[in-house]
């Protein structure tokens, strides 16, 4: 029986097994976080470089930071109870390949912009993330 099937019929409101637990926290301690506050909500938001689909928002920096990292911890979980590996930290992951794209002023300064808004600093991992995390 794979662990994928094995898991399947696991009660999502049941908690994790602490040993589970405790080795999803020490992935998620290893990945990057991007942060930014947001005048328009007046809110501090964060998300995961390696996990872009962990998002949080908090009141304060250590609000969010702690909604952010129980929101990477929770997917890392799960991905462990079903068998997945999760991805590995940005750091461990040797980029040797490299890509070259021609763009337009005018597209080069819209996709700038987008990444500043998602709180990127380059241009390269806001593109990175998103072509990652929409395969």
């Amino acid at each position: 029986m794979s662990a994928k099937s094995k898991n399947s019929g696991l009660d999502p409101a049941r908690p994790f097994d602490s040993a589970v637990w405790a080795k999803a926290e020490a992935v998620a301690k290893r990945y990057q976080f991007i942060t930014w506050y947001d005048e328009d909500e007046k809110a501090y938001f964060g998300r995961c470089v390696e996990y872009p689909e962990a998002m949080s928002h908090g009141e304060t920096p250590a609000d969010r930071d702690a909604m952010v990292m129980e929101a990477v911890t929770l997917g890392i979980a799960t991905m462990l109870e079903h068998g997945q590996r999760p991805p590995l930290p940005a750091r461990d992951q040797k980029r040797t390949e490299q890509v070259n794209i021609r763009l337009s002023r005018a597209e080069k300064g819209l996709i700038e912009e987008a990444a500043r808004a998602d709180g990127f600093r380059g241009v390269a991992d806001y593109l990175r993330v998103r072509i990652l995390s929409a395969i």
